[in-house]
């Protein structure tokens, strides 16, 4: 098992890079997200990786942290999600946004994703509910507010317009500054404010 590489960039041609290290060449592809983090040709590079061997091919795929070489492996246990696929979900979001998108059941978010379909969103959101923790997705859901005020402030952000998985960002970064006994109102407002100020 090849589970980092350390070397040198030689090449880049998306979606794969070409990874020097102590003489032998390894190809490895990458989703987008770390593609635009790369060094430039001929600087040191480090990549998590993880190998699939299939019948008629060995492939790594590469990177930058462990959070989203788990999420990678994560979706690979979905049925119907390839490694291509993973690639392109990882290509198009965070690993912390898409844990709040599945958090959320935000599968209208899920179908902006390269090759995401209806069908293949609620999948997701069905098999992975249980597998993305809290920890996996930076923290408590709710930040310190308790979890019936800040289902309600989420719901109620839906209805002004947010994705749901907006939704859940906002009352979780309104959560981290208000006392677990805040009511929704108090969440929605804090949250509205935040975002204002940004």
């Amino acid at each position: 098992m090849i589970a980092r590489l350390a070397g040198t960039l030689v090449e880049l041609s998306p979606p794969s890079v070409l990874i020097d290290v102590a003489g032998v060449g390894y190809q490895v592809d990458i989703p987008m997200t770390v593609f635009d983090q790369l060094p430039r040709i001929g600087e040191r590079v480090v990549l998590l990786t993880e190998l699939i061997v299939r019948e008629d091919a060995h492939t790594l795929y590469g990177f930058h942290t462990s959070a989203q070489r788990q999420l990678f492996r994560d979706l690979l246990k979905v049925s119907g999600v390839g490694p291509r696929l993973a690639l392109g979900i990882l290509s198009g979001v965070s690993a912390n946004d898409f844990g709040l998108m599945i958090d959320s059941g935000d599968t209208e978010g899920l179908t902006r994703l390269p090759g995401i379909g209806k069908k293949t969103a609620e999948r997701l959101v069905l098999e992975m509910k249980g597998r993305i923790s809290a920890t996996d997705t930076g923290g408590s859901m709710s930040g310190g507010a308790s979890s019936d005020a800040a289902s309600e402030a989420r719901a109620a952000l839906s209805a002004l317009g947010y994705s749901q998985s907006e939704a859940l960002k906002m009352v979780r970064a309104a959560g981290q500054s208000l006392s677990e006994d805040a009511p929704a109102q108090v969440l929605i407002k804090e949250a509205l404010k935040q975002k204002m100020s940004r």
